[in-house]
């Protein structure tokens, strides 16, 4: 049996999406993806997300139905920011846009946790959180006995 050793990380993510324009434009102006490539022909549309050449999320326009949490799959997608003022700009950036919130601003990921940050939804109802790992411990914990990405 051959070892492998390596330092494996998510490489991209891929997100089935009910209509690919709509999906394109919240990524892109809600959260400053650009779009690294497109395939435009009617049965197979879908889009490269990236940033700074890097792809990070691809959409596929393949679902018919809205995102289902009791489906077993993506729980929910997390990004994370380098800092709470960070959050808290794209915050302000996605109620400008008319984006529903899980919870009332930045929260804390539990009880007494430093890590924290906001919990939304894409035109799909898929479940995001834009985080970091410091910069939260005065936010609330909405959430008890489970973390706050868990259960919204």
């Amino acid at each position: 049996m051959t070892t492998v050793v390596s330092k494996l990380r998510t490489g991209h993510v891929g997100l089935n999406v009910t209509d690919l324009e709509r999906s394109l434009a919240f990524y892109r102006d809600a959260l400053d993806f650009q779009v690294l490539g497109e395939g435009k022909e009617e049965d197979r549309r879908f889009a490269f997300l990236g940033r700074d050449g890097e792809l990070v999320l691809t959409l596929w326009q393949q679902a018919d139905g809205a995102f289902a949490p009791a489906a077993a799959g993506l729980h929910h997608l997390a990004f994370s920011a380098g800092a709470v003022e960070e959050v808290r700009a794209y915050e302000e950036r996605l109620r400008g846009l008319g984006v529903a919130f899980a919870y009332e601003g930045v929260v804390a990921h539990g009880e007494g946790a430093a890590s924290g940050g906001i919990f939304f939804h894409d035109p799909d109802g898929t479940r995001l959180e834009i985080s970091v790992p410091t910069g939260a411990e005065d936010a609330p914990a909405p959430t008890t006995g489970a973390p706050t990405c868990g259960f919204f």
